[in-house]
């Protein structure tokens, strides 16, 4: 709900209908402006990137990752399709990806999978278990994949993965955590919390690091923007709840 309230496409609605409503001339006149201003900077991708880049950790190459013993990669990445009973994917399916790539190049032993499902019903999805028989699908071998199935936040990643690698393999202490770049800060502190020590290797990242744009994305709104938007509101939500809860 508070995510929902702080969301700038919510706002623009409510400076809209204050214009359509509102029958003081003064304040429609107001209104309208800002209700262009909100939408020109809200959906602007220059604008999107720019700020994003100052709480984004930025990425790796591959090449540059020295060998870990295990990939921690967090859930978030897939949706369920009931009616195919298969995996959906989405943008965050990133992780995934790169972790495979990590994997297949030597810099990672294992892959441990954190994370059942962020729903607050049933939808079908138990993410762990459901990507561990996919990377056995692609021929990954089973003994490589670890998989945490009770997670449902960011939180509990943390708390039940270090259960897991403090009791069953005690031996290991180089881990590489992958997850969104937006979402990498909030999720090394609570790692860093429950006491295991990573390397970020940050996915799906939204800011341009070498400030390069093309001009479309200098002029054009692109309403996209105001999806991602909500993911840095929820990341800086996220973070600031999380310390207030001494999760960090």
């Amino acid at each position: 709900m508070l995510l929902f309230l702080l969301s700038p496409f919510f706002w623009l609605i409510v400076f809209i209908g204050v214009y359509f409503f509102s029958k003081r001339g003064r304040l429609k006149k107001r209104v309208k402006w800002i209700s262009i201003v909100v939408f020109l900077f809200f959906s602007n991708s220059v604008i999107f990137s720019e700020l994003s880049r100052f709480w984004e950790v930025p990425g790796k190459k591959i090449s540059s990752i020295k060998r870990h013993d295990v990939a921690i990669v967090l859930g978030g990445m897939f949706e369920y399709n009931s009616d195919t009973e298969n995996l959906s994917i989405r943008r965050q399916g990133d992780r995934l990806i790169q972790t495979i790539s990590l994997y297949r190049s030597s810099k990672v032993r294992k892959i441990l999978i954190s994370g059942d499902s962020g729903y607050i019903n049933d939808r079908g999805l138990h993410e762990a278990k459901q990507v561990r028989d996919l990377l056995i699908l692609w021929g990954i071998p089973e003994t490589d994949i670890i998989t945490e199935e009770n997670s449902k936040n960011t939180h509990e990643n943390a708390n039940e993965t270090s259960k897991i690698l403090t009791k069953s393999f005690p031996h290991f202490d180089k881990f590489l955590l992958v997850t969104s770049g937006i979402h990498m800060k909030r999720s090394l502190a609570c790692f860093e919390n429950e006491g295991l020590s990573c390397t970020p290797f940050s996915t799906d990242l939204y800011a341009n690091q070498t400030h390069e744009y093309t001009w479309d994305q200098w002029i054009l709104p692109n309403i996209d923007n105001f999806t991602l938007w909500n993911k840095f509101n929820k990341e800086i939500v996220g973070y600031i709840t999380y310390w207030g809860m001494g999760y960090l």
